[in-house]
């Protein structure tokens, strides 16, 4: 058996804040179902909201590379500290953490191949900031950090890679479970009974949080970012035309493997959701609720035109697992049990920043640590670029 302590760095699309997972990572055995992942601490560092409008602008058309390359480093400043205070409340020094795992911050994702200006070549295309030299230049923790272009560069969407976690934590020799994460962007990871690598399916079944806390923020000018304990969607009446209207967005129709983020589901998709129902004469809380709604009528619409098979049951885990409303139009729209992660021991909110912590012990053993059948990629392939202190 091997043993490490790895911190996990995840920032989302939802641009909230950093998130750090400092888990105690057991291996035995050589199977990816061998891993053994304990959270011991999780925290979470929010982004003030001049940090989070300077993220949202280098997101989109209207950031400048110069503050991308600003960024990269005031950010990997925010994960230092966050990796460092996961260890604390470890009650850890950050010198007995062995790794530290950092996802960075998405800036730009383009998961379809884009034709070059040179050439006939096509190519998809990923960038996260948040650098992992500087991350553990300031820690003294080697860093496993930029995930998701190793699997790009093998033909891959690099995105979705929790499945290699969702393996390791949820699968199970007689149920066939579905493990959803609802974050920013709506993703899937599908395990039949006894699943290894190559029988894993995943994909990102579409709006997450991202539309709901949209139209919540454009809806109260700012005041609030996110619909809490989905209060104002259990007011509202979904409006079914305007529901079936956004379903019919290509992207759901499309075959996995598939992913999809801000630049499709982001501030301009809602402003577009928002005067929709305007037009209709929708209040405020009938907006959120046809937003909740999408959220989860995507979902169950995936699980009926993508899986094998219906799922014996869903674990959600994200932001979303703390919305009821939410969970109960998926457990609505489904027809299996629909369970939080909270069940199986690890946090709602922390299960992606384990998954890195996992992925970085993966990359350091040398085991490969994407899922081809979930992210397109024509092989399997060691993720993370490995960043020592100097």
């Amino acid at each position: 058996m091997t043993e490490r302590v790895v911190v996990g760095l995840m920032s989302g699309t939802s641009l909230d804040g950093v998130d750090a997972a400092c888990c105690r990572i057991r291996r035995d055995g050589e199977t990816i179902r061998d891993y053994d992942v304990t959270v011991e601490s999780f925290v979470t560092r929010e982004y003030d909201s001049a940090f989070r409008e300077r993220l949202e602008r280098v997101c989109s058309d209207e950031g400048s590379v110069a503050e991308a390359c600003r960024l990269n480093v005031a950010l990997a400043a925010v994960f230092a500290d966050a990796a460092e205070s996961a260890a604390d409340a470890a009650n850890l020094d950050i010198s007995a953490v062995d790794a530290i795992g950092s996802h960075g911050q998405t800036i730009r994702h383009e998961p379809e191949p884009r034709r070059l200006p040179v050439g006939d070549d096509r190519r998809r295309s990923t960038l996260q900031i948040g650098d992992g030299s500087y991350i553990a230049e300031r820690t003294g923790v080697t860093t496993v950090a930029d995930f998701r272009t190793a699997d790009v560069a093998v033909g891959g969407h690099g995105a979705p890679l929790v499945p290699f976690a969702d393996l390791a934590l949820f699968a199970d020799d007689e149920s066939f479970r579905v493990a959803q994460n609802v974050g920013g962007i709506g993703n899937c990871t599908a395990l039949p009974p006894g699943a290894e690598r190559e029988d894993v399916t995943a994909f990102d079944t579409g709006p997450g949080n991202m539309v709901i806390d949209g139209v919540v923020e454009l809806l109260t000018d700012g005041e609030r970012t996110y619909d809490r304990d989905g209060r104002m969607a259990r007011e509202g009446t979904v409006h079914d035309a305007i529901l079936d209207d956004a379903l019919d967005e290509p992207y759901f129709r499309a075959e996995p493997p598939k992913s999809t983020g801000r630049e499709q589901f982001g501030r301009s998709y809602a402003r577009e959701f928002v005067a929709a129902c305007r037009e209709r004469n929708c209040t405020d809380e009938d907006v959120v609720a046809t937003a909740t709604a999408l959220t989860a009528r995507s979902i169950a619409d995936a699980y009926r035109r993508f899986l094998p098979n219906a799922p014996d049951e869903i674990v959600v885990s994200g932001g979303g697992a703390y919305n009821p409303v939410l969970l109960d139009m998926l457990d609505a729209a489904v027809s299996a049990p629909v369970r939080t992660i909270d069940e199986y021991g690890v946090g709602s909110d922390a299960k992606e920043a384990a998954a890195f912590a996992l992925l970085a012990a993966a990359a350091l053993d040398g085991v490969p640590n994407n899922v081809p059948d979930a992210t397109g990629a024509v092989r399997p392939v060691v993720m993370g670029k490995r960043c020592p202190p100097t």
